[in-house]
């Protein structure tokens, strides 16, 4: 039994009618990659799948954070579906498919997964979609799930068997979760402490601030033993990681108000190998000049809707922290930081360049702040009372009343360059699919794969009915900046 961190019972008391805290991937494969043979895939690799077979048991009233155990009543069967798309099978019917079944919200008495083998496509290929709830993945985790489930080659790799078969656990009761909380609670004045004393200490190390030294050293030298131990500070654990705190409010756009309970996605491959010719011109970073791709895109957009605002808009852009020496690699490791896109700046090229000078000062500001520190303090807020202020919140349509700080989610995750196969047939193409919130109606994630970098674009349905337009925009956005390029 392993308890959640508050970063990933976060992503379940996010949860409202209206916003889930589930994300996923639309995999396109070659023939060959059929349900019957996708499940005896997933059958054999689930000893090196944790999260497939692990659900939660929630501690009564919400007093703490849930626990993982075993499932008892694990069914592969029930987390499998097959469906189809009608014909022609075009990729608007398929992206409206995905954008309904991720406008579902998850089984929670079941481990928080689903897969779903789409045939039909047009192409003749087959669609895999597959949905996992954030509070057990983030990008990272996700995409290296995936390179576990999958294989390097047609031929496959042989699987040994566990060294010990897999059991399932007994369902604790109320009483004896109720015993741990007790315990945990107990602990509570001494964690809260140790993390103040860690904050201030990291904050002196960051800063080089003789006067923060000097006030770990009287804030533990007349404890003894205590003190030592508040020296020592809290043990480091995975997650929890809060993002950076934005300095005022974004502009408002379309897409930042209250969202509802469905959903439209888009999806696009554009070349990586134009994106490196931009980057390596410019003297900038890839993930530049995907925020430069973005933010030309939502430009075109606003103003075709006369709504592009005056102000540039902001991006929340996630940023993995993994450092490889995680003790459970399927949970949250991320932060964030806020960048401006540059969206006022008509020229592209200095609208790259602005946005390249916006991503280094806030990677700057991210290095000061000590995010292993700060996420201590987010294991002191019991589930009860963040549900319910996610629900009062949502209720009371805050998004409507008040300019969110950021106006778009846009995240670059790392793929792998070479193929991956599915029972013999090949992945060409891993399209992300993300979730929305309340104010901000409008995620756009990207992840690469061998030579491409395939998109990915959750939107309210309602706040952006016409998504497939800033979609199909991301492709004009390069090849203006490919024309900046010298032959």
């Amino acid at each position: 039994m392993q308890q959640l961190t508050g970063l990933d019972t976060g992503f379940l008391t996010m949860e409202t009618a209206r916003q889930f805290g589930h994300v996923g991937g639309l995999y396109v494969f070659g023939p060959g990659a059929d349900y019957d043979a996708t499940r005896a895939q997933i059958e054999r690799r689930l000893p090196l799948l944790p999260p497939y077979r692990r659900q939660l048991v929630e501690v009564i009233f919400g007093l703490d954070n849930p626990y993982w155990i075993e499932s008892p009543d694990f069914d592969l069967d029930f987390h499998l579906r097959h469906m189809a798309v009608p014909p022609p099978g075009n990729r608007e019917q398929l992206a409206d498919m995905v954008a309904r079944l991720a406008a579902r919200p998850m089984d929670r008495s079941r481990p928080l997964w689903e897969w779903y083998v789409i045939e039909g496509l047009e192409s003749g290929d087959i669609a895999h979609y597959a949905k996992t709830h954030h509070a057990t993945i983030d990008g990272a985790s996700g995409t290296e799930l995936m390179t576990v489930l999958l294989d390097d080659t047609p031929e496959g790799r042989q699987i040994d068997p566990p060294a010990e078969p897999w059991k399932p656990d007994r369902v604790p009761s109320d009483l004896e979760l109720l015993r741990l909380t007790m315990i945990s609670y107990l602990r509570r004045p001494g964690r809260m402490a140790r993390a103040q004393v860690r904050l201030v200490r990291e904050l002196a190390d960051r800063s080089g601030s003789d006067q923060l030294r000097s006030v770990v050293r009287l804030m533990t030298r007349p404890l003894g033993p205590f003190g030592e131990m508040l020296r020592r500070g809290p043990p480091r654990r995975a997650g929890d990681d809060p993002p950076e705190l934005p300095m005022g409010a974004a502009p408002r756009t379309p897409w930042n108000a209250t969202i509802t309970a469905h959903r439209r996605w888009a999806y696009i491959t554009l070349p990586l190998g134009d994106v490196k010719r931009v980057k390596n011109h410019h003297a900038v970073t890839v993930n530049d000049v995907v925020l430069a791709l973005c933010a030309g895109a939502l430009r075109r957009y606003l103003e075709a809707h006369r709504a592009l605002p005056t102000d540039p808009l902001t991006a929340m852009c996630p940023v993995s922290i993994r450092t490889g020496a995680e003790s459970d690699k399927y949970s949250n490791r991320v932060s964030g930081i806020l960048v401006s896109l540059a969206t006022n700046v008509d020229d592209p090229v200095q609208r790259l360049t602005e946005i390249q000078r916006s991503t280094v000062a806030a990677k700057q500001q991210f290095t000061a702040i000590p995010a292993d520190a700060l996420q201590d303090f987010s294991q002191f807020a019991p589930p009860a009372v963040m549900a319910r202020a996610s629900r009062m919140l949502s209720r009371a349509r805050i998004a409507d009343r008040i300019n969110s700080p950021v106006n778009v989610t846009i995240s670059n995750v790392p793929g792998p360059r070479h193929p991956l196969y599915m029972a013999g047939a090949q992945l060409r193409h891993m399209y992300p699919v993300s979730m929305v919130t309340d104010g901000l109606g409008l995620n756009i994630t990207v992840c690469s794969y061998m030579d491409n970098m395939d998109f990915g674009l959750l939107s309210c349905r309602e706040l952006v009915p016409d998504l497939w337009t800033m979609n199909d925009h991301l492709r004009g956005a390069l090849d203006e900046l490919v024309a900046t390029v010298r032959p």
